[in-house]
């Protein structure tokens, strides 16, 4: 009997992929473990092995198709000499069922006298009560068994039959909220001007969908804070010199990340993530960092941050982005961290505003370091170099005073770089 070949999930944010390579070809023999194809994810482009055994009977999504959903049959598996089926079949469609009857609407009910027996009148009394406004209730009926004719109504100066009591008022519902521009509406704006229209890929899909839904629920918070670079770049310039040698270089970053996962040490409580209906705080410093690539970004995870070697971070920090660029990193070196960090500083930004990547409780923006007047401690105006942080926080993590903690911590590593050594 065929197996159908399904679309995998290569990832937890993966909802579809790009088919772009198939690396056997109709008529293959493969074995279970045999790379069938390679396909493109959200954030990467991974190798997808086999599971069973058999010969490739029909590929039915041809290499190059994008937007394939998961779970979705891309080819046919049949044992040796057995013919391949036309279809692939198509799920059974549920019996058409007919339309619910609308409810019946209650007929009204009687009115019932004060004593709770029932009132007897005739349909036409009951209508010319109803118009007038009687109340049957008070009216003495002249027809058989007391029942209450149309002279009887006609006749009566019975008092108004009571109104019903309003209806409380209600708090009315929100409205609700608006609904996006279309594509299309959009696109008639711009109608007579001149442009190109880019689709989005897989990447470009999840950072809009992440992205979106981290500032629609988290709440954001920032914190800023101007650090003095002077001795830290002094003692960059000196291991430097000392790594040379090694052909180790350091940059500021990997001082950065250094001096965020020790912050994360000395601040425990900061070291956590949001998980819906609790806080999990990591033991270790799990640091993520932002990496730019063609048409998106990647946040590389460097684990146990705080018990390496700044050269340990350094040449583990250029592997990562090195592959980052290339879309060859596994999904467990991307995922997971409760702290990230985008350095926009090495592009000549000063000053910015990162968004929280969630779990994470925070993203630390880093500026440039730029050379300023500040006064120093003889209250003397001196020139130093001063990089502006901001720190993004969840609030449902971390309230402000345990932030501006967790910040004090990392301006304190940075201006004391030679203490991240001991």
């Amino acid at each position: 009997m065929a197996t159908e070949i399904l679309m995998p999930a290569l990832s937890p944010t993966m909802e579809e992929g790009t088919l772009a390579k198939w690396l056997v070809k109709e008529g293959d023999t493969v074995q279970s473990g045999d790379i069938l194809a390679e396909i493109e994810t959200d954030k990467a482009t991974m190798e997808f092995e086999a599971v069973d055994e058999g010969v490739v009977g029909r590929i039915l999504i041809p290499e190059g198709t994008s937007e394939v959903k998961v779970n979705t049959p891309i080819a046919l598996l049949v044992e040796e000499g057995e013919a391949v089926p036309e279809t692939t079949g198509s799920a059974a469609k549920p019996a058409p069922t007919a339309a619910p009857e609308p409810p019946a609407q209650p007929a009204p009910a009687a009115p019932v006298a004060r004593d709770g027996e029932r009132i007897f009148a005739s349909p036409l009394a009951r209508r010319i009560a109803e118009q007038k406004g009687l109340d049957l209730s008070q009216i003495t009926g002249s027809g058989p068994r007391g029942r209450i004719v149309k002279a009887d109504v006609e006749g009566s100066s019975a008092p108004a039959t009571p109104k019903a009591p309003p209806p409380p008022v209600t708090a009315s519902a929100p409205a609700p909220a608006p609904k996006p521009v279309s594509a299309d509406a959009i696109a008639k704006l711009y109608e007579g001007r001149a442009y190109t229209e880019v689709p989005l890929d897989g990447m470009r899909k999840t950072i809009a969908a992440r992205l979106t839904e981290a500032k629609q629920t988290i709440p954001h918070f920032y914190l800023r804070r101007d650090i003095h670079l002077d001795k830290l770049l002094d003692f960059r310039s000196q291991l430097n010199a000392q790594l040379s040698a090694r052909g180790v270089k350091l940059s500021v970053n990997d001082f950065i990340i250094k001096a965020c996962a020790l912050a994360l040490q000395q601040v425990p409580a900061a070291n956590a993530v949001w998980a819906g209906d609790r806080i999990l705080q990591l033991t270790p410093s799990d640091v993520a960092v932002a990496v730019a690539i063609e048409g998106g970004l990647f946040t590389p995870v460097l684990k146990d941050a705080e018990t390496k070697t700044l050269s340990a971070l350094s040449a583990e920090m250029k592997d990562l982005a090195t592959r980052a660029r290339d879309r060859k990193l596994a999904p467990e070196e991307y995922q997971g961290g409760s702290f990230a960090i985008s350095n926009l500083g090495m592009m000549g930004i000063e000053n910015f505003d990162a968004v929280i990547n969630p779990p994470h409780g925070a993203i630390l923006a880093v500026g440039a370091g730029v050379k300023k007047p500040v006064v120093g401690a003889d209250d003397q105006i001196t020139v130093a170099t001063v990089m502006s942080v901001t720190l993004s926080v969840d609030h449902r993590v971390i309230d402000g005073a345990l932030g501006a903690e967790l910040l004090a911590a990392i301006k304190d590593n940075l201006e004391n770089p030679m203490a991240m050594l001991a």
